[in-house]
């Protein structure tokens, strides 16, 4: 850690809890909202009454139009023995959010994500005296990819620059780390260049703040040949990321169907 910064008090209170034993972080999210039965109502609510398109899918939106009902997943999860949820905010970036033309109220959506699991995680503990309950700040691998291109007869193409994918993601880091998260969580990537460039904003905002956060990562394997989507092997991504002396790795693996298993 550079001598400029500090770390935060959730980094005592992490490496305590995973020397201790097997600390266990939250399921997904949006399987668990399918079960609610969500109308276009519920994602669009007061505010978005009457935005001019679809908005039903926009699972992030709800922080802002259902916090009730995000925060009652966070608590089942909470309630179920988890010790860390992640904030509802996989898609809470300017690329993410333009595919609804809602760029403007990423900083909203991602301090109303952080608000809804840190209320959570204060019930649980007070469920609990002597409890601690994390939220880990979640950020999407992205729509765009900046390592393969979305058209097969433009090889050199990318529907997304470096700078761009960066000053998304310094955006979205900024708004959780201001929300008050104990760590941030880079997950589900499949493109490490887009993972990298995540780490390289959340450095950039560290800097600013002068305050270190556990960063946790976690890559998904596509199919049993052991490989992200774009490619590398877990070894090859691991040494790809490990310059940022990530405070965990995991590993998330996408089985295939039975048909794909022939």
């Amino acid at each position: 850690m550079p001598k400029n910064l500090t770390a935060s008090p959730s980094f005592a209170a992490l490496h305590s809890l995973f020397n201790d034993r097997i600390a266990v972080l939250d399921g997904a999210m949006g399987s668990v909202l399918q079960g609610y039965e969500l109308t276009e109502a519920d994602f669009r609510g007061e505010r978005f009454a009457d935005y001019s398109q679809d908005l039903k899918g926009n699972n992030d939106l709800l922080c802002l139009t259902r916090p009730d009902i995000i925060e009652e997943i966070h608590g089942r999860y909470f309630a179920a023995g988890a010790d860390i949820v992640e904030t509802n905010t996989f898609s809470g970036t300017t690329i993410a959010q333009a595919d609804y033309q809602l760029e403007s109220i990423v900083t909203d959506l991602n301090t109303a994500a952080v608000a809804c699991a840190r209320r959570a995680a204060l019930t649980a503990e007070a469920a609990t005296p002597g409890r601690r309950c994390f939220v880990a700040g979640a950020i999407g691998p992205l729509n765009r990819t900046l390592s393969m291109s979305p058209d097969v007869n433009r090889p050199d193409y990318r529907a997304v620059t470096w700078d761009e994918v960066v000053t998304a993601y310094t955006q979205q880091i900024r708004a959780l780390i201001a929300g008050g998260v104990d760590a941030l969580l880079v997950e589900t990537i499949f493109d490490t260049l887009n993972s990298k460039a995540a780490l390289f904003a959340i450095d950039t905002v560290f800097a600013e703040t002068g305050t270190k956060l556990p960063v946790m990562i976690s890559v998904t394997i596509t199919d049993a040949s052991g490989r992200t989507l774009s490619g590398q092997t877990i070894s090859a991504f691991y040494n790809s990321i490990r310059h940022a002396h990530p405070f965990s790795v995991c590993l998330l693996y996408t089985s295939p169907s039975p048909r794909d298993r022939g």
